[in-house]
């Protein structure tokens, strides 16, 4: 009867099951402390993991491949902050302001790793470069990412002061170093166990998005958004697609990159990395602000996912 249910992504379906739970059993009061502390718990390990799974030599090949790289960063935190900051200008008066505020969040956000990966050798581009390539940006999101925004938004929401730089380092920064340390005693496990890993994975970014999207019901946000504020939302969603993925594959071909080399920027380009949104929205504001900045992120990111694989095949073709 759910057969149907298994071609679905399994982070899609946890990330469904999240905002599900969230909105029929919202954690609150003391249980959110809790929940908040475990979900920063669960964010440490999955940085952790990530520095242990970025193999320092690969970290060194792709910061020299800055043919791909600079121009990269420049379009991801550069051209997509921009269409991000618009289209939150645009948005003002047909959303609901902090979904507004959500649209410049999600400009500002690093490509995904696992999906853009995926998509790139689906298509028939260069894998390496776009494995190396995203995880950098990754990388480079944990500092950058945040300042923009802030930068942006006019501080609006976020205080990026002492305490909020030392909780970035704490939660973010300072595992992925400590997985980079450790990357030669824990590698070889990671690589025997990479179902559980996986798991792991998916499980820190569905708590961070259950905490998350719980404040954003005790906001009121099934009641706030309606009709006609989703169909804006999904509009404006659309063009920024439009944008990111024509705008990514215009600028490889003016760079001369080589084909492989082109998709890998365009889907590392255009997407967007809810395993570092999710996370980071809380790092940054408190669960009922970040629960509804997060709404325009889960919506591309399924957005993202629904349109790459038809692209994929097209341009294996």
């Amino acid at each position: 009867m759910f057969a149907w249910l298994s071609r679905i992504d399994v982070m899609i379906r946890m990330l469904i099951a999240a905002i599900l739970l969230a909105s029929f059993l919202p954690v609150k009061g003391v249980a959110l402390e809790v929940a908040y502390g475990v979900s920063n718990f669960a964010v440490f390990v999955l940085f952790f993991l990530n520095g242990i799974r970025l193999s320092r030599s690969d970290v060194a090949r792709g910061i020299r491949n800055v043919t791909l790289l600079v121009p990269l960063a420049l379009w991801c935190f550069g051209a997509m902050a921009a269409a991000g900051f618009t289209l939150s200008i645009v948005a003002a008066g047909l959303v609901p302001p902090l979904i507004a505020l959500g649209l410049l969040y999600l400009g500002a956000l690093p490509s995904t790793v696992q999906s853009a990966t995926a998509y790139t050798s689906m298509a028939g581009g260069n894998v390496a470069s776009s494995v190396v390539s995203a995880a950098l940006l990754n990388i480079l999101g944990v500092f950058v990412s945040a300042p923009i925004f802030a930068w942006l938004s006019g501080g609006a929401y976020v205080d990026m002061g002492l305490d909020g730089l030392v909780k970035l380092f704490l939660i973010l920064l300072l595992p992925f170093g400590l997985g980079q340390l450790f990357q030669s005693r824990f590698s070889p496990w990671l690589k025997s166990h990479p179902a559980l890993v996986g798991w792991m994975d998916r499980t820190a970014i569905s708590i961070a998005v259950y905490v998350a999207f719980s404040g954003a019901v005790e906001q009121g946000i099934w009641s706030r958004l309606d009709l006609t504020s989703w169909s804006w939302l999904i509009a404006l969603l659309g063009v920024l697609l439009i944008f990111a993925y024509g705008g990514a594959w215009v600028l490889s071909g003016a760079l001369s990159l080589a084909r492989g080399d082109r998709i890998s920027f365009m889907y590392a380009g255009a997407h967007k990395s809810i395993a570092m949104g999710a996370p980071l929205a809380l790092v940054m504001f408190p669960p009922a602000t970040a629960g509804l900045i997060l709404v325009p992120l889960l919506v591309y990111h399924l957005l993202q996912l629904v349109v790459s694989a038809p692209i994929a095949s097209r341009l294996n073709r």
